[in-house]
């Protein structure tokens, strides 16, 4: 019989604390209240004023008791769909900016989600991911709410977050969850998960309060944390990705700036750049863990006010109403951008 290396003597044992950390969580989920979610064989959970997955309640204590964020890391924090995958993009080419040629770029050939890792999914199930072993990768993401971060992260790094309208947001996921390959059975009609939306039953909502929490962290400390607006980056990127890459310390010198080297990077993150990519074509799958989505299904539109296509008038008139209930006198929808 071989002998059992160090390293995989240590992969045993940490595989097996992981397990019992697992079951030690899904304990602690069982007793939370539950409601049914947009899948009948998904139910949301109750914690902290949100409702979220077992799955993602799993990942987010993890990350809270084992993440150690460091002064040099930066955060992508998002509610899901709301320009996550482009965000990610923008930050990992600026970063990466010096280090490599347009054509050798890593976003070329790789979805921005395997090179900015969610620390409530790939730090805490899939640790052998390539990027979470580069001692030298300052950028990571979640889709947490901001109650839900560790202090570590809360004090430890800078933070961007990005919002956009609720009701495109609510467009977009319903799209997205249509192409999850599950058992969790078929996705609700979009009227009955509009309902759910607006009142607050989906994965990690409610929308409104998870915006909110992020808004008023930015509002304590605007140093810490960059708050974007979808719509507002999308209409005019150059400037935000400019304020972006100097809010991350990675600031475009006069001479990138003379060179094109700003409109370089938002052209190779722009929607249509990234959605033509081998990598995010067709049934192409990650290359780092399975994922009940191929990356084409990060890439549908890109579009802001396709909501237009599906909500009636009254639809979207309750979705504006709750909105400016929620954010009226907090200054988000004339700052938020």
């Amino acid at each position: 019989m071989a002998t059992e290396t160090v390293t995989e003597r240590d992969e045993t044992e940490s595989t097996d604390q992981f397990e019992k950390n697992r079951k030690r969580y899904k304990d602690l989920i069982s007793t939370f209240p539950h409601a049914k979610g947009w899948m009948p064989k998904e139910p949301l959970f109750g914690y902290g004023g949100y409702w979220c997955t077992q799955h993602f309640l799993e990942g987010v204590f993890y990350a809270q008791e084992f993440f150690q964020a460091r002064p040099s890391d930066l955060l992508i924090c998002s509610y899901p769909k709301t320009g996550t995958t482009w965000l990610k993009a923008l930050a990992f080419a600026i970063t990466n900016r010096s280090r490599f040629e347009n054509l050798t770029n890593p976003l070329l050939k790789r979805n921005p989600h395997e090179l900015v890792p969610f620390i409530e999914y790939e730090f805490s199930f899939f640790p052998q991911v390539d990027v979470l072993k580069d001692k030298g990768n300052t950028l990571f993401s979640t889709h947490m709410p901001h109650d839900f971060l560790s202090d570590s992260v809360k004090s430890g790094c800078k933070m961007v977050y990005i919002w956009r309208d609720p009701k495109d947001t609510f467009i977009s996921v319903w799209h997205f969850l249509q192409k999850r390959r599950s058992d969790c059975g078929p996705l609700n009609s979009l009227e009955k998960c509009f309902d759910m939306f607006c009142q607050g039953f989906s994965a990690n909502g409610p929308y409104l309060d998870h915006a909110l929490g992020y808004w008023k962290a930015h509002q304590e400390n605007p140093n810490q944390i960059l708050f974007l607006n979808y719509e507002t980056l999308s209409a005019d990127p150059l400037p935000y990705v400019k304020r972006l890459a100097e809010f991350m310390g990675y600031g475009f010198t006069v001479e990138e700036e003379k060179n094109g080297v700003v409109e370089k990077v938002v052209n190779l993150c722009s929607f249509e750049t990234m959605k033509n990519l081998e990598a995010n074509k067709g049934d192409k799958e990650r290359e780092d863990h399975p994922s009940p989505y191929t990356n084409s299904a990060f890439f549908r539109k890109g579009k802001t006010g396709d909501w237009i296509n599906y909500l009636t008038p009254d639809m979207a008139a309750r979705m504006d109403k709750l909105v400016e209930e929620k954010f009226k006198g907090t200054g988000l929808l004339e700052n938020g951008k």
